[in-house]
């Protein structure tokens, strides 16, 4: 049991699907061989079948108190990364004749497969996105499983990580993981995850993923600081609920779950009595706890147009951005990173 919990919490209201915080993960963490694939944080589109393919099917976590061995996803679940004919396109002066296409066998699966597909039929179809990296659980099925101890959750702030040291590739934490977003490196033959960007969190720094969303969906911080948003958020005003609480490991990951607009009856006229995204599908991934989250949410918004003040609708707003990250708010650019060296001869 770690003596402080690091969260995070997504405001699925404010997510738009640009993947800056994917694209600023994958620049820092995962540029290395055998990466490629990687994506340790994804935003997928919901309702759809997310990366890797159907993750939600393949078991996990603590259901009904009880382990479930889960089972690996395979490296075409994922989504392989694919190779483009980039070499020949810009520099082989076949620019005014040749397009951009996939090099090697067609794929039939990526991270985003499915974008923007959604559910629902028109005028009344829908779509959110639903962005995820690993959870950091208080109870990692992970950690678990692994019989070299090689996954490990820090005393002081409870990130969850892999110690390449001593990992052997055996992959249990794969299978064991319910989110599925532990990754195997064909190349060092390791697991690799999600650290929370941890060398930023020791120096001050938010996670690249939070600091670089430009729609200021994410919040970061310790559970326990009640002056700072995680706490208010999931605990004062339990509006940030997990994703899927009955995969039993206690994720530190919480979303503030979509209202969605209103629906167009037969005569296409807004109907405000029935909600556009069907609140079982939203049940179905947070769990009874969201009807709560999303009628305090309504009654806030509500105040908030009336007149009133409202405290939670400030938070979520965040109009000062230093204000989301529980004091992790420093310029990157006021500190002297130190570069690993290289162990290559």
């Amino acid at each position: 049991m770690a003596e402080r919990q690091l969260a995070m919490v997504m405001d699925l209201n404010k997510c738009i699907g640009c993947q800056t915080c994917t694209i600023a993960c994958k620049q820092l963490w995962t540029r290395d061989e055998g990466m490629e694939y990687m994506w340790w944080n994804s935003v997928n589109t919901q309702p759809g079948r997310g990366t890797p393919k159907d993750w939600e099917k393949m078991g996990g976590g603590f259901p009904n108190k009880k382990p479930d061995p889960g089972r690996i996803p395979t490296r075409a679940e994922f989504g392989d990364a694919w190779e483009y004919n980039h070499k020949e396109v810009f520099y082989g002066g076949k620019g005014d004749k040749t397009h951009l296409q996939i090099q090697g066998q067609k794929p039939d699966w990526g991270p985003n497969w499915d974008e923007d597909q959604g559910a629902g039929e028109y005028p009344n179809s829908y779509y959110f996105y639903l962005p995820r990296i690993c959870n950091h659980c208080t109870h990692p099925a992970c950690l678990e499983a692994c019989p070299r101890n090689a996954i490990e959750k820090n005393a002081e702030n409870g990130i969850v990580t892999v110690n390449e040291d001593s990992c052997r590739g055996y992959r249990f934490c794969m299978a064991a993981c319910p989110y599925k977003k532990i990754y195997f490196n064909q190349v060092a033959k390791v697991a690799q995850k999600c650290i929370f960007c941890f060398p930023r969190i020791e120096k001050g720094v938010a996670n690249a993923c939070a600091r670089q969303c430009p729609g200021r969906v994410r919040f970061v911080g310790y559970r326990d600081d009640q002056n700072a948003p995680i706490y208010k958020l999931v605990d004062k005003w339990k509006v940030a609920i997990p994703l899927h609480p009955e995969y039993g490991t206690e994720p530190n990951v919480f979303y503030v779950p979509p209202l969605g607009p209103a629906r167009f009856d037969e005569a296409g006229d807004l109907d405000e009595s029935t909600p556009r995204i069907p609140t079982e599908y939203l049940e179905s991934l947070f769990g009874p706890a969201v009807h709560d989250s999303l009628a305090i949410l309504k009654a806030e918004m509500e105040k908030a147009r009336e007149g009133g003040k409202s405290e939670l609708m400030d938070l979520l707003i965040a109009y000062k951005w230093k204000d989301m990250f529980g004091g992790f708010d420093r310029d990157p650019a006021s500190i002297e990173w130190v570069k690993a060296e290289s162990t290559e001869g």
